[in-house]
């Protein structure tokens, strides 16, 4: 099976625990690489600190310094970066950041479960999904 390089863009310390133990509780031995924002993040991707070989992105929208969707518009307009595959992981049930989000290519659009259990579950889910997928 592939290694997939996952890079974690997330303010909230909590939802950032949230996946770490939900990775551990369904076994996902996946890199998780963790930026506090979308300023730290570009500087993490373009600086090589995660590989870009089966790389994902999974992005909240509300942060401090530069939100998702400046992070999205700043991904696309990399040359190098714009292939990224990012998944909104979010609070955001917005129509308007739902839409921004797809408008720049998202893979997926994912509103955060309340309880533990739940977020066990999604993060399952989306591990199966990206083992099928082929990862450019």
């Amino acid at each position: 099976m592939r290694t997939l390089n996952i890079l974690l863009v997330e303010d909230d310390e909590v939802d950032v625990m949230n996946v770490q133990r939900s990775f551990k509780k369904n076994n996902i031995s996946n890199p998780l690489y963790v930026a506090g924002n979308g300023v730290d993040a570009l500087e993490m991707l373009r600086s090589g600190k995660v590989p870009a070989q089966n790389r994902l992105i999974l992005l909240d929208i509300n942060m401090p310094k530069m939100n998702g969707i400046e992070f999205l518009r700043a991904l696309r307009a990399d040359p190098v970066l714009r292939t990224s595959p990012v998944v909104v992981l979010t609070t955001s049930n917005d129509d308007k950041d739902r839409m921004e989000s797809f408008q720049l290519n998202v893979a997926g659009y994912l509103l955060k479960p309340v309880t533990f259990g739940s977020f066990v579950e999604l993060m399952l889910a989306l591990n199966k999904y990206w083992i099928l997928v082929e990862m450019p």
